[in-house]
């Protein structure tokens, strides 16, 4: 008799990616709104042949280790710094991700946050809808003008390129930094090189889209603070990237005009002074919340897991390493 494979997934997933997964294999949900606990998942993954993550969810050597008939651990993420993807390698389990399908919705967000911030969007609001609104007057609200500004871009990949495509039409003054340079941005944009200590010195907005890596953590602290001049910083990438209490230091003190964060360093927690200035706007990680990037996230899991357990190697694999296993 044939054992049906089985399938743990952290949380419920939008779309119909589940009801392809359970119409081939056992699949088990953490069918709650809250976070599953460690205590939890480690209870529900002694006999599983694949685990789809969240990015919230920590999926270390324990863990691992907690399932011995695992072959795929599915990020439902682009980024995958939430698993220990050299021990997953080591045990021969293959690490899937979500690439390419969230570009548009999170450099979409990027903007919908610079702008929100540039022209004081929800600081507005709230004045309105507190019925402080008494009429049009010279100086209500003044923000900071987008069209014909500069603005750094630091991390040149998909949605980088995807957020400096969007920006057509406001007449950007565009500078960036990638690893290496990119000949076909600095013709396609007519984008400047530029380190991003300089960038924090000369332009208007800095948005971030850069991977969390062991080169990028922090990788913007207070010697780029400390250069800025009124700047509004923007980052739908990850929260570790920025050094949370220099950034907040910032702000106070107004080095940075403002900040617009989707990500935070110590998520899910967001710092009580955040969360108490009105030059900052805070999401809760929604870079990719919209209907159809969400479900196409969940089927990109969905067919990785199923290409694990039929066999065939999945197309996202982040750690190719494993091939040689």
């Amino acid at each position: 008799m044939t054992m049906v494979a089985k399938i743990f997934v952290t949380r419920r997933l939008p779309g119909e990616a589940l009801d392809f997964l359970r119409s081939r294999y056992s699949v088990e949900v953490w069918d709650s709104q809250d976070k599953i606990t460690r205590k939890d998942l480690l209870s529900r993954i002694k006999d599983i042949d694949a685990l789809i993550s969240l990015l919230s969810d920590k999926i270390d050597r324990e863990v691992i280790d907690s399932a011995p008939n695992l072959k795929i651990i599915a990020n439902y993420a682009v980024g995958y710094d939430n698993i220990n993807v050299e021990y997953a390698t080591s045990k021969g389990i293959y690490v899937t991700n979500t690439p390419g399908v969230l570009t548009d919705a999170t450099s979409e967000l990027a903007w919908a946050l610079l702008f929100a911030v540039a022209r004081r969007v929800v600081e507005a609001d709230m004045f309105t809808r507190e019925g402080r609104f008494k009429g049009w007057e010279p100086e209500l609200f003044l923000g900071k003008e987008v069209t014909g500004s500069k603005i750094g871009v630091i991390g040149a990949g998909r949605i980088g390129r995807s957020f400096m495509e969007k920006g057509a039409g406001f007449d950007i003054k565009w500078c960036y930094y990638s690893k290496t340079r990119k000949p076909d941005v600095e013709e396609r944009f007519n984008a400047r090189y530029m380190d991003t200590l300089n960038m924090f010195k000369e332009c208007d907005f800095v948005s971030l889209h850069v991977p969390l890596t062991s080169e990028t953590y922090h990788m913007i602290g207070k010697e780029h603070f400390d250069r800025a001049k009124g700047l509004i910083l923007i980052n739908t990438a990850r929260g570790p990237v920025v050094d949370e209490r220099e950034m907040i230091k910032a702000l106070r003190d107004g080095r940075l005009l403002g900040a617009g964060l989707d990500v935070y360093e110590n998520e899910p927690e967001v710092p009580h002074e955040l969360r108490t200035m009105k030059n900052v706007v805070l999401l809760p990680h929604i870079g990719s919340a919209t209907h159809r990037t969400r479900e196409k996230m969940a089927m990109m899991v969905a067919q990785n897991v199923d290409a694990a357990l039929s066999g065939k190697v999945p197309m996202n694999l982040v750690n190719p390493e494993v091939l040689k296993k």
